[in-house]
């Protein structure tokens, strides 16, 4: 069973979606405002967070920030806003996927289901991933460049995995969001550009100039260090 924590001030949604995820096996905890949220979060340690962006006191993209400082908890936006600028500020700030209200329960709960997936510890390919100085703990979902070690979300550990698999090798859009995302996302290539940018600014020494993170313009990427 799947804890969920949902932080949204909104009362009439928060029960009635509280409702549909218990009905689906969420063991649910509901906060009104990112204070609440907060401290629920280091009280109960969720398996993932519903994060509405408009709240009083504390709102979602502040508490996205502080979240992110000492959690690397999924977490999935709720906004009534899709524009491009909020899409980017979530995933810059640490954000694993985002849903634009209104939006169907069932909807929500696949995308519950694809981020769960996307973090899950499951059997790893291998225990270690090297490539020149970034090494990969699998089972301690560790990121270390130099041995300093990187912070990343579990969708950026998860895109990073698969590029580090194939090296040399080019995979395309369809195919990276075939593989981190899942089928559902399968229109959805614009989330691999955006989570390549996010991602090499973590782990590349120079962004502008990817050591590890090569993008074949008109298909794909591929990771290959130089």
């Amino acid at each position: 069973m799947s804890e969920i924590l949902l932080i949204d001030d909104d009362t009439n949604l928060t029960q009635l979606l509280g409702e549909y995820l218990t009905g689906q096996g969420c063991l649910m905890r509901i906060t009104k405002d990112g204070r609440e949220g907060l401290r629920a979060l280091f009280a109960h340690q969720p398996d993932l967070i519903l994060l509405d962006v408009t709240m009083p006191n504390k709102d979602g993209w502040e508490t996205l920030t502080r979240i992110r400082e000492v959690s690397d908890v999924p977490i999935i936006m709720l906004t009534a806003r899709g524009e491009e600028t909020d899409v980017l500020r979530g995933f810059s700030a640490g954000a694993d996927d985002y849903v634009t209200k209104p939006f169907s329960f069932a909807q929500l709960m696949a995308r519950i289901r694809a981020v769960l997936a996307r973090g899950s510890r499951g059997a790893p390919h291998s225990d270690h991933l090297q490539q020149g100085d970034l090494e990969v703990d699998m089972s301690m979902r560790r990121v270390t460049r130099g041995g300093e070690s990187i912070a990343l979300t579990p969708t950026e550990f998860k895109l990073l995995m698969a590029l580090m698999r194939h090296p040399g090798e080019v995979l395309s859009l369809e195919e990276l969001v075939r593989e981190v995302w899942g089928p559902q996302y399968a229109d959805e290539i614009g989330h691999v550009r955006r989570y390549v940018w996010h991602l090499r600014q973590k782990i590349e020494p120079d962004p502008e100039h990817p050591r590890y993170i090569h993008n074949d313009r008109g298909y794909g990427y591929r990771f290959q260090t130089d």
